[in-house]
């Protein structure tokens, strides 16, 4: 493998996604994978507050190098991904657009507390940490993976990875998923895992197919596109575990909005276009059939 093709991976996985580059008008979408046409309902639109439709869109902070959920096409510019496409038909059914903001993912909580974003769209799984700070709307399902280079030729085991070398995004559900496993070695006198935090998730894959790390884990829809956008430099490790629904980051103070995109999520379900976003990057697997507000 040409060195060229093991450390710009990222370039793989945006090449590979072209099909579904956005649009503007709403749903998004190419040529080769249009978008369904999304219209405002009026109902649902009323329920957004009027200090965050005055301006006729949502501010929305992404992290976009977590491909395929959001991440950069091939112009570096573009944010697109299925969280990119979904959110954008949300919006449209609320009668809004959707004005995506790059961000550092440990900094979008953080932004929608402060007024700095209206929303955080970036594969956010709900658990109690991120209740405590924030709303969350439910909106799809992801577990965790892990992978490794083809032929795991370190011998990683997901259950003793003690001792190995292991690739993380930074404040993701991920880290503390490594750490957990680390301690455990430790405890059992075996070495610790090297727990190695990276900004972005490219860099993540990058350093699995390089040899810089021996293995990776992050969310399953993600490892299972890394994989495949790596011309056969990595492979899945083990099954899917610890599923859960990622949600959409509002203000805690903002409840009637949470509800709003609740609303949109669920029309978006019942009239069949959720499916056809899901169904255009190929991650239907994770589809759900009822969006909640904080669920437990």
């Amino acid at each position: 493998m040409r060195i060229v093709q093991i450390v710009t991976a990222a370039l793989l996985v945006a090449a590979g996604a072209t099909a579904c580059s956005n649009d503007d008008n709403g749903g998004g979408g190419g040529a080769a994978t249009p978008m369904p046409s999304v219209t405002a309902d009026a109902a649902l639109a009323a329920k957004v507050p009027a200090a965050i439709k005055s301006d006729g869109k949502i501010t929305v902070g992404t992290e976009a190098t977590y491909a395929p959920a959001e991440f950069l096409d091939t112009d570096g510019k573009t944010v697109i991904g299925f969280d990119i496409d979904l959110f954008k038909a949300v919006a449209a059914r609320l009668g809004l657009t959707a004005d995506f903001q790059q961000s550092t993912f440990g900094a979008i909580i953080p932004g929608v507390g402060t007024g700095k974003y209206e929303a955080g769209v970036s594969a956010f799984t709900i658990n109690k940490e991120r209740l405590q700070q924030a709303n969350m709307t439910s909106y799809f399902n992801a577990g965790t993976q892990w992978a490794v280079k083809k032929g795991n030729p370190q011998g990683v085991s997901i259950d003793e990875p003690c001792g190995k070398r292991i690739a993380v995004q930074k404040d993701t559900v991920q880290v503390d998923d490594i750490t957990v496993r680390s301690t455990a070695c430790t405890s059992a006198g075996k070495a610790a895992v090297t727990i190695n935090p990276y900004p972005g998730q490219d860099a993540v894959a990058n350093s699995v197919a390089s040899g810089k790390d021996d293995a990776m884990l992050a969310d399953s829809p993600v490892t299972a596109y890394a994989v495949k956008q790596s011309n056969g430099e990595l492979e899945t490790l083990g099954d899917i575990y610890d599923s859960a629904p990622y949600g959409y980051v509002t203000a805690k103070a903002q409840t009637d909005f949470a509800e709003a995109l609740r609303g949109a999520v669920q029309s978006l379900i019942d009239d069949g276009s959720y499916l056809k976003i899901l169904q255009a990057w190929g991650v239907e697997s994770g589809a759900i059939k009822t969006s909640q507000v904080n669920p437990a």
